[in-house]
């Protein structure tokens, strides 16, 4: 069997849990890591076992045996990089926010396209099992008719000017770097712009959002969506019909979900899999790609083009735009 060949662009928090989760995909290997550190792609090489180290980007663009590229750096670089790799005949799976605005995203596209090129957003809620569970009982109307949306996501993030997530110039504040998961499940169980939004929100001194409530107001269904950095919430995302609900536990790393109806538990899903979840992101991708497709199912261009212009909608909103 023919395995992707993976390389990772930046080596930081969120690489190490992608990396871990290579020993749970069979049609993938990851092979390279570049970073701007020497010393610091080595560590990451030797702790994960990766055969190729790259001091520079550039090197690991150029590498013809690598098929796909991860990229995991600060949110502000990601356009420059997924440009890079896609141009060098990569593909691509980049973090999520994929970039910071609409107009990047529209030119990435248009850059893949232009490279006969696969480029996909690292929603990888999304790909997890339990919310594919979710989603399946929502599609199978178990609940009825949508009412409401409910998500939160939080966890206190001590305040440091000097911290990527409160520095305005690497695209900081709460919304980009953990809102859009709240976005996300909007999203998912609506698939609409809403018509009407109302929002508050908690500035740092820095001038990023650390604390924002958005809620999206369609007519007939309603999204409450609360992140935060200045306190843990529950982190839970409730799906809610007129004739039940679904419930799902530590919704952007899900592991399982409950659905009710007449407030008595119908029916519970666990995901017994040993991996964090970047596992069933990674398979999917690389099954696309063993396949020739240019697109994720899961993950299609419309709906980070979808997740780029609610955020765009949210931060009017706070910035009075």
């Amino acid at each position: 069997m023919r395995k992707i060949k993976w390389g990772i662009l930046g080596p930081g928090v969120i690489a190490n849990t992608f990396a871990s989760d290579f020993q749970f995909v069979k049609n993938a290997e990851l092979v390279a890591v570049a970073s701007r550190s020497s010393e610091r792609a080595k560590l990451f090489a030797n702790t994960y076992q990766i055969p190729k180290v790259y001091g520079s980007y550039s090197e690991l663009y150029a590498d013809k045996d690598i098929d796909a590229i991860y990229v995991a750096t600060p949110h502000n670089f990601h356009f420059d990089m997924c440009a890079n790799a896609l141009k060098a005949g990569k593909a691509v799976l980049c973090e999520k926010p994929i970039t910071i605005n609409t107009k990047e995203l529209e030119e990435l596209i248009s850059i893949a396209e232009a490279n006969n090129g696969y480029l996909v957003e690292g929603m990888w809620t999304y790909f997890l099992p339990s919310i594919q569970k979710a989603y399946s009982w929502f599609e199978n109307k178990k609940i009825g008719n949508l009412m409401h949306v409910k998500a939160d996501f939080g966890y206190r993030q001590p305040y440091d000017i000097t911290s990527r997530l409160f520095n305005p110039d690497l695209a900081g504040g709460v919304l980009l770097d953990m809102g859009i998961y709240n976005i996300a499940m909007a999203w998912l169980f609506t698939k609409q712009i809403p018509t009407n939004l109302h929002v508050l929100a908690e500035i740092a001194e820095t001038g990023v959002d650390c604390d924002v409530q958005a809620l999206f107001d369609y007519g007939n269904v309603k999204a409450n969506l609360h992140t935060s950095f200045m306190c843990k919430l529950n982190n839970w995302t409730y799906v809610i019909g007129d004739e039940g609900y679904i419930a799902i536990h530590d919704f952007w790393r899900s592991k399982e979900c409950f659905l009710y109806k007449n407030e008595k538990l119908i029916e519970h899903f666990v995901d017994q899999s040993k991996g964090i979840g970047f596992n069933y992101e990674i398979e999917k991708v690389s099954n696309d790609l063993l396949n020739n497709k240019k697109q994720s199912s899961i993950m299609p261009h419309t709906n980070s083009l979808a997740f780029q212009n609610l955020m765009t909608m949210v931060l009017n909103k706070i910035h009075k735009k």
